[in-house]
């Protein structure tokens, strides 16, 4: 069955890397603009686009190409920037995770481990 809220996909790497994380969708009836775990995710998934890009050496490319979608992925970091992509992504995942908790039912998050 398709999931019809706002869906959330976290790709790691076999060391915990943050590879990707794509949303898709709107939590909940409560208009655009207005739904605060919306809200959240937004503000989680843009603060990690936008510290993962200030890295040097590690290569990004992301798009939100309408609102509710955002999408990025690293193809590419210098080995001494793992330990830094594994730190971004427990703290996605912890913050995401305890939006799913907040307001449950209104997202579906998936973590996908390579």
């Amino acid at each position: 069955m398709a999931y019809n809220g706002l869906k959330i996909i976290i790709g790691l790497g076999s060391g915990g890397q943050l590879l990707s994380a794509s949303a898709d969708g709107h939590a909940g009836s409560s208009p655009k603009g207005e739904n605060l775990a919306c809200a959240a995710v937004t503000v989680l998934l843009r603060t990690a686009y936008e510290t993962v890009s200030a890295y040097p050496g590690v290569k990004i490319k992301g798009k939100a190409t309408k609102a509710g979608s955002l999408d990025f992925k690293i193809s590419a970091w210098p080995e001494e920037k793992s330990e830094r992509l594994r730190a971004v992504a427990d703290f996605l995942v912890v913050g995401l995770s305890g939006i799913n908790r907040e307001f449950p039912g209104l997202l579906e998050l998936v973590i996908d481990q390579n």
